[in-house]
């Protein structure tokens, strides 16, 4: 059985991935994209991808989807291991990888997946319907404490035939598809290597149905993959062997890579590093659009955002366009729901959304007789949060920055003390992931500063209706109604950033596109 500060854990974890870049990680685009303009790929060669140790560079658990306490940050490794039964696509949508597709039976309350035909795993054994429902049935096992459960509301798993397998709702839950993203319910393990090996030795060396294969695995350091010859698309991958390393910043990153010992660093976090890649002929730059916004969340259920007033002088001291200016060089798109141009269903502009105005922010500090609170953060976006303190103070309020890590903001959301703090706010599809609605808006949800049953019920129509018209019309709904209560306040949609050499070549490597199709990449001479 997991421990309570094993799932602790896990929830941190992930919290920093759906706070700082994996938000924009969820945006990739199809499978088995064009090669480099003008050029034909090449077989063969190694490339070697650099992951910064505060971010996707740590898997201290090894890398078995169900106990792996890293989730989204260690997608790297499980795309190129297991592969994907559906990969996150432009937009929000779900591209099948290992499934083909998917159908909504029984009234919605069940849903049926088609797996793809002829897919072995890498120790030759069939990949099938009966794997898949064991690793699903293991992911969503209360023990693992998968942070994956509450995108989930599945009672059972089963088959019908070889290749068709059955998820069995609690309710019906209309996201159920996009929950899969970069969740472990996504990268199936072999089961017969699973019970040959034992949960250890599986979880360093693990056995999937990917591109790639594990050669060698140091934990938080260095996984040597090499090519898979039976990978079920022909002629993919490309590359004899993939290698992951950790390396401390983006700053030793850039080094690496023009002295020629890496070719791609992925979730580039540091703008200044960014700015001078851009300008150097030896590297090349990647901007991707996010799926959801830099959010402002205020606990409405104690003093000062109890009052709108309070909410209100937040939202008109904001001026997003500076902070977008500032912390991304103008490079983001400003919104004003929770759901950015990668999202599902838009909405830049709300009706009646409070902009910047600080005139109106100054008037309403001053008839709320001084407006006083604490933001947590400061840990994972010091620049970020300096900025807005710093419009916040323009407008007369008096704004204390209390520096904490993960696991006390996790704890002051738990005990409810909290007053404001950021986030990563949105996803592609908004009902699900841990800057989703389910985590960040409902009253019962984690991470929530709000308790409101009218919302409640909107979300939970938003969940429960399969037509995607329908779904749209409820979340412009609920975007409407957290303007108008000046619930929760958003300003832009940070772009995402990969740094390449000349050399290394691939969809997400050198193409527009945040996740890489590793049995895409490919290296030049």
């Amino acid at each position: 059985m997991m421990t309570r500060a094993w799932r602790t854990k896990r929830f941190v974890t992930s919290l920093v991935v759906f706070t700082t870049v994996a938000v924009l990680a969820m945006l990739g685009g199809g499978i088995g994209g064009a090669a480099a303009a003008g050029q034909a790929p090449q077989t063969g060669g190694t490339m070697t991808v650099l992951e910064t140790s505060g971010f996707a560079g740590a898997w201290p658990m090894g890398l078995d989807p169900a106990t792996d306490t890293s989730d989204a940050a260690d997608d790297p490794y499980m795309e190129a291991i297991y592969g994907d039964l559906f990969q996150p696509g432009n937009g929000g949508k779900m591209i099948p990888d290992l499934a083909t597709g998917y159908k909504f039976t029984n009234s919605g309350k069940s849903v049926e997946i088609f797996l793809r035909h002829g897919v072995t795993f890498q120790d030759g054994t069939p990949f099938n319907a009966a794997a898949v429902a064991w690793n699903i049935t293991r992911d969503l096992d209360p023990k693992n404490a998968c942070i994956c459960d509450s995108s989930f509301p599945v009672s059972s798993v089963t088959t019908s035939g070889d290749h068709t397998v059955v998820l069995h709702l609690k309710q019906v839950f209309a996201p159920i598809i996009g929950a899969f993203a970069e969740q472990a319910p996504d990268w199936i393990a072999s089961p017969s290597a699973y019970q040959k090996m034992g949960e250890k030795a599986f979880a360093s060396k693990p056995v999937g149905a990917g591109p790639f294969e594990v050669s060698s695995d140091v934990l938080n350091s260095t996984l040597v993959l090499k090519k898979f010859p039976s990978y079920w698309q022909k002629g993919h991958p490309y590359l004899n062997s993939l290698v992951f390393k950790t390396i401390g910043n983006d700053e030793s990153a850039v080094e690496a890579m023009e002295a020629g010992d890496a070719q791609f660093e992925q979730f580039t976090a540091t703008y200044s590093v960014v700015q001078a890649a851009q300008k150097n002929p030896k590297l090349h730059v990647d901007t991707i659009q996010g799926a959801g916004p830099l959010g402002i969340q205020m606990n409405t259920a104690i003093a000062p955002f109890n009052n709108i007033k309070a909410r209100e002088a937040i939202y008109y001291a904001t001026n997003s366009q500076a902070l977008n200016k500032v912390l991304s060089g103008g490079q983001g798109i400003l919104t004003e729901s929770m759901d950015g141009p990668g999202s599902l269903f838009p909405e830049l502009k709300v009706p009646g959304y409070r902009t910047y105005d600080l005139a109106k922010a100054k008037a309403l500090v001053h008839q709320l007789g001084g407006l006083s609170f604490t933001i947590l953060g400061g840990a994972t976006n010091p620049t970020g949060t300096e900025a807005l303190v710093s419009e916040w103070a323009a407008a007369g309020m008096n704004v204390k920055i209390t520096t904490v890590n993960l696991a006390q903001l996790v704890a002051a959301f738990q005990n409810k003390s909290w007053q404001l703090t950021l986030d990563g706010a949105g996803s592609p599809d908004p009902a699900i992931g841990l800057a989703g609605m389910s985590w960040r808006v409902e009253s019962n949800a984690p991470f929530t500063g709000i308790h409101n049953a009218y919302l409640d019920k909107l979300i939970n129509e938003g969940t429960g209706t399969l037509n995607m018209a329908a779904r749209e019309k409820i979340y412009k709904q609920i975007f409407h109604y957290l303007s108008e209560q000046a619930l929760l306040a958003f300003t832009y949609t940070a772009p995402g950033y990969n740094i390449a050499s000349p050399t290394a070549h691939g969809p997400g490597i050198s193409g527009n596109q945040v996740i890489p199709s590793w049995q895409d990449a490919w290296v030049s001479g």
